[in-house]
């Protein structure tokens, strides 16, 4: 699903002032022509009558694209505006993991204090649980949006201890610190952790600590806004096109998953990380770095931000889903890039993190292949039929559906893949590719998954 208060909060916002992200027309041909390269790329994903997206890409702390595409309201034939605010799902745990790493930082709470030390009533079951387990998904508590019930009881205002009495009775998936488990349990818990360290509610610290001294004047907590602004409506997809999301109590998603921001704000927030400000630079490095299980292998997740590569550079990201709206927001560190895609429906036809992942690799130089369907025999459909091992708990199989090639990971929806060589599939609407392997003696040995750069060998291990 879904500090500052020593400085001169003045000499802040002159910093980031919304002039900084203001399309100039005089500048230089070569940064127009980039702009041009990448709104051809994004905008046939968008239709004007349908809902849309506002899409911001900076690159050295210069705007090279600031957009909106489609409707902000398809029922009231509202346009979007790049200044639009909507939810960001997701991208909300950065800021939730920023405000635990001031705290830290202030020396009011340690990465590896148990929990119960600031929760004691929480019922741990005998394991020690950290609030860096918290922050990294590896606590092994029950992710409460994953809970039977959840999308039924999800229009109730609830108080912060009845949501955490909804879910802190589960048994755990595991022990602390031995899987990753994408978990909004956890964020949850965060939040109340800031709350009671801090004295002030969720929603105060945030925009006390980090949206106020910022200037990013239109970020809050849902329900919370400080200054007015054009707001996008959510939609999803029903039997009958396209119409209104899905009521949700944002008492819910809360420190998880509760906030609305523009493109413009999350720039301003991407100019402070790059400028070190509000967390010590260790403290930065180590957000920006993958945890460890206990095993020793990496989870590919620090503190509120994905881990991971985007055409081989490092990239550090984070999407987001709630109801209504579908978010990606992604940093190329070294190349100083950022881009931000908040898009208003939460079942669209381009994921965000496609059209990021497209527009950073656009400004880097190094765009994404551009596939194109072909035609093979169904005896090599035959031969990459089988059962490819992702990890201990998921499989990805594959089959021959007449003349397609059809893929299913565990637990999730069949896929039908394109071919655009021999051996190489690609997934439509995205940028996962396939390529399958033979070994030495000819078999169909494993397949190479190949998304946003980064690259898994899944080994297969059987028949489909």
């Amino acid at each position: 699903m879904f500090k500052l208060s020593a400085l001169c909060f003045a000499s802040l916002v002159a910093l980031h002032a919304p002039a900084a992200f203001a399309q100039d027309a005089a500048r230089p041909a070569s940064e127009q022509a980039l702009a041009s390269r990448i709104d051809a790329a994004i905008a046939p994903y968008y239709k004007a009558d349908a809902p849309g997206a506002t899409v911001i890409l900076t690159q050295d702390g210069k705007t090279v694209l600031r957009k909106a595409y489609g409707m902000a309201d398809v029922a009231k034939g509202k346009a979007m505006t790049p200044d639009t605010a909507l939810r960001l799902g997701s991208i909300t745990k950065q800021f939730t993991a920023v405000a635990i790493l001031m705290l830290a930082d202030e020396g009011k709470l340690a990465l590896d204090d148990d929990i119960t030390k600031f929760l004691p009533d929480y019922p741990t079951r005998g394991k020690r649980i950290t609030i860096e387990h918290l922050l990294t998904h590896t606590s092994g508590i029950v992710s409460y949006t994953s809970r039977a019930g959840f999308e039924r009881n999800s229009t109730k205002d609830m108080s912060v201890s009845g949501m955490i009495d909804t879910f802190k009775n589960d048994p755990l998936d595991f022990d602390p610190g031995t899987r990753f488990s994408y978990n909004n349990s956890g964020y949850f818990l965060l939040g109340a952790l800031i709350e009671k360290i801090s004295g002030q509610s969720y929603a105060t610290f945030i925009a006390e600590r980090i949206f106020t001294p910022l200037g990013m004047q239109h970020t809050a907590y849902e329900g919370h806004e400080r200054t007015p602004g054009p707001r996008a409506a959510g939609h999803t997809k029903g039997w009958f096109g396209v119409g209104a999301s899905k009521p949700l109590s944002m008492s819910q998603p809360y420190a998880a998953g509760a906030l609305v921001s523009t493109v413009d704000d999350l720039a301003r927030w991407d100019a402070a990380i790059s400028a070190g400000k509000l967390l010590k630079p260790a403290t930065w490095q180590k957000a920006h770095t993958s945890a460890v299980l206990a095993d020793g292998k990496p989870t590919n997740y620090g503190y509120g931000w994905q881990i991971g590569k985007l055409r081989g550079v490092p990239m550090v990201a984070h999407d987001g889903g709630i109801n209504g709206f579908s978010t990606s927001a992604l940093r190329l560190p070294q190349q100083k890039v950022y881009v931000a895609v908040l898009s208003n429906s939460d079942a669209p036809t381009v994921q965000p993190d496609m059209v990021a992942s497209q527009a950073a690799a656009i400004a880097i130089g190094n765009p994404f292949p551009d596939f194109k369907a072909v035609k093979i025999d169904n005896a090599l459909l035959d031969a990459y039929a089988g059962t490819y091992r992702i990890d201990a708990n998921a499989t990805r199989g594959f089959k021959r559906d007449g003349d397609k090639l059809v893929m299913q990971r565990t637990n999730r929806a069949p896929v039908i893949l394109t071919p655009y060589a021999n051996d190489g599939f690609f997934m439509p609407a995205s940028l996962t590719t396939f390529v399958f392997a033979r070994n030495d003696k000819g078999e169909v040995s494993h397949v190479v998954v190949h998304s946003q750069g980064s690259e898994m060998i899944n080994q297969r291990v059987g028949a489909p």
